[in-house]
């Protein structure tokens, strides 16, 4: 009998932590400096929108674009809950997308990411490897992090400031409360740092 070795030995396995903000400005100058147009359109994008990957490399021009300018906000329907979403386009991620969408020449209906076959989408697949590479860039553990991270990265930093779960859960598109509070992991961060204030 032949022993198998599990395929999460010595994994990290479990909810992806979300990226701090050193993190976020560490990796946008990595990009902009190695002149990765596409990565940095897709790296700001990603965290504005907080959008599940499979969402996120199905975005057409369109979704984002207003005539020839990128929008200040965008909707789309979510493909695993077909509820619509609403989102921001922060200023340096409508400039990123700009300078990718002169670069490429895309249509309006156009994917935004496409990938290497004709009239095909980066896969999500494609875009889990993107995002191992970037962390992996700047010093962070690749089976750490992942593309969830990067769903989970404005969203943790908007309730650390607000306390307020009810506008996470309109940002992710969470038809359930107890979605939003399991999926940030507030009761454990709460309870940690209530205890943290009682010295004993």
């Amino acid at each position: 009998m032949t022993y198998r070795i599990p395929w999460n030995k010595s994994r990290l396995i479990g909810q992806k932590p979300p990226l701090k903000p050193k993190e976020i400005w560490a990796l946008r100058i990595r990009l902009q400096l190695a002149g990765m147009t596409r990565d940095l359109a897709m790296f700001n994008l990603a965290l504005d929108s907080k959008l599940r990957g499979c969402d996120l490399v199905r975005l057409r021009v369109q979704d984002v674009c207003r005539a020839e300018t990128v929008a200040t906000r965008a909707s789309i329907l979510q493909r695993k809950t077909h509820r619509p979403v609403q989102f921001e386009i922060s200023d340096a991620a409508r400039d990123a997308v700009a300078t990718w969408l002169e670069l490429r020449g895309l249509q309006p209906d156009s994917f935004l990411f496409p990938g290497r076959q004709r009239d095909h989408h980066l896969s999500e697949r494609q875009y889990a490897r993107i995002v191992k590479r970037w962390v992996a860039c700047i010093g962070l553990d690749p089976y750490r992090y992942g593309t969830h991270s990067l769903r989970r990265t404005k969203a943790t930093l908007i309730y650390k400031r607000t306390k307020n779960v009810r506008a996470i859960q309109l940002l992710l598109g969470h038809s359930k409360l107890e979605s939003t509070v399991r999926y940030l992991g507030i009761d454990v961060d709460d309870a940690l740092e209530i205890a943290e204030q009682i010295d004993l």
